[in-house]
């Protein structure tokens, strides 16, 4: 089996291309075999180190995060799934390894795939789904009829955002550039802004929930976009940050933590019909690392990056 990984952390040229063996899991955890895996930025964050703290110094460490294939071995005390079994989920930040042939990971990382959702589609879902679902209803516990402003709406986690906004019975205003507009009126957004050609500050509405899912508010922003009671929540965790929010609460900075709830409820609704992402480009494995590094570099896709094994 090969997979994605790298010796010591760095740039794009660390990534290589390597034979591994597959750990068993462990308790409580499932081995799949991967079918698709999906590209996130979190992908080069780790291996260039910015989460050293969290993932530690021993290499080869394996890339990857987002993952959907079928369930090949599982664990002591694994009650969720059995072998055989079509699954989609992510790998724990601190192993990886979804950008290979087989990965292993916690039960409660992973969420049976619908029969009505494909393998590409469900390869998507997992940390979009799972930062977008953190944000909204850990934090901000959005209800019907609240306003949603989302910017970046029609990146990963805020197309993620924006559809679980609505389903929740949500309105959603928010930014996007120019060439995604139509997509952002697709999803249901309206009132819809420009990021390239809008000053925030002169938006006279005030919302309920800001979610800035593309990172680049500053948080005098978008705070200063909330109604009274309201949450902004920042994709961009950094220490500072969180010692803000102990003295401003509706300040809510967002770290993506994957429990088995919030994966089952992607699965619904993804086979129910209301949650999807879209798929800009799809390449082998043997083709996987260009790509990476190409996208890490600022390469732009009007929808996800995929690698099929």
């Amino acid at each position: 089996m090969k997979r994605i990984q790298y010796d010591s952390y760095g740039g794009p040229e660390t990534m290589k291309l390597e034979a591994f063996e597959l750990r068993a899991p462990g308790t409580g955890e499932v081995a799949v075999k991967v079918k698709f895996a999906a590209i996130n930025p979190i992908d080069w964050k780790v291996r260039n180190g910015s989460l050293k703290m969290l993932t530690g110094k021993t290499f080869p460490r394996a890339m990857g995060s987002d993952f959907s294939g079928i369930v090949t071995a599982v664990g002591p005390g694994v009650t969720r799934f059995k072998i055989g079994d079509p699954v989609f989920g992510m790998a724990q930040i601190r192993n990886g390894g979804a950008l290979g042939e087989a990965v292993t990971a916690p039960q409660t990382f992973v969420a049976r795939k619908p029969d009505s959702v494909s393998f590409e589609d469900a390869a998507c879902l997992a940390t979009p789904g799972v930062t977008a679902w953190n944000g909204l209803l850990d934090k901000a516990a959005l209800k019907s009829g609240k306003q949603v402003f989302v910017n970046g709406c029609t990146g990963a986690v805020g197309e993620v955002s924006v559809q679980l906004a609505r389903m929740l019975g949500a309105t959603v205003a928010g930014t996007c550039g120019a060439q995604a507009m139509r997509r952002a009126r697709d999803l249901g957004v309206q009132p819809l802004f420009d990021y390239r050609a809008t000053d925030l500050s002169k938006i006279r509405e005030r919302f309920d929930v800001v979610y800035d899912t593309a990172g680049t508010m500053a948080v005098a922003a978008g705070l200063a976009l909330l109604r009274q009671g309201g949450a902004y929540l920042d994709i961009n965790p950094t220490p500072a940050k969180f010692v803000r929010a102990v003295f401003n609460r509706r300040l809510k900075p967002i770290v993506c933590i994957a429990r088995a709830d919030i994966l089952d409820g992607l699965a619904a609704a993804a086979g129910n019909g209301k949650l999807r992402l879209p798929i800009a480009e799809t390449v082998r494995l043997n083709d996987a690392i260009p790509l990476i590094a190409a996208l890490e570099t600022g390469r732009r896709l009007a929808g996800k990056a995929l690698v099929a094994m």
